[in-house]
């Protein structure tokens, strides 16, 4: 982590792993899927520790304090020590994702499987009795 104070929005949301690319990070601060201390900014809004962010990806939301600020994008165990979340946020998180697992496996049927070379020749032969 660098010694730097502050750092861009877009850029901080890139090097923590909440978005894949600077421009969707920017996107989403731009559209209001991400808010500074309870209040809507732009992409070059400066953040600095202690920084309050509520960032709503998809159908999730995290609510977090930024810990540290680093300008270069690390791996996934490096990222999670730049921000704390707060318990609810975590745990409403959670209840969500098992809620669309329940959803998911409640409104899809189970896929039937595709005959193997075996049952497809005899089904032809039972087409062609």
């Amino acid at each position: 982590m660098t010694e730097k104070e502050s750092i861009r929005l877009d850029k901080w949301l890139w090097a923590a792993r909440f978005y894949k690319t600077r421009k969707l990070a920017a996107d989403a601060v731009s559209g209001g899927k991400v808010h500074v201390n309870n209040q809507r900014s732009k992409p070059g809004k400066e953040v600095k520790p202690g920084t309050q962010l509520f960032i709503s990806k998809e159908s999730y939301t995290w609510d977090i304090t930024v810990l540290a600020v680093n300008n270069q994008r690390r791996p996934a165990k490096e990222a999670v020590l730049l921000y704390e979340e707060t318990p609810e946020s975590i745990t409403n998180r959670h209840t969500q994702i098992a809620q669309q697992r329940e959803e998911r496996t409640l409104f899809e049927p189970g896929r039937e499987h595709k005959p193997n070379k075996k049952q497809r020749r005899q089904i032809h032969r039972f087409k062609q009795a």
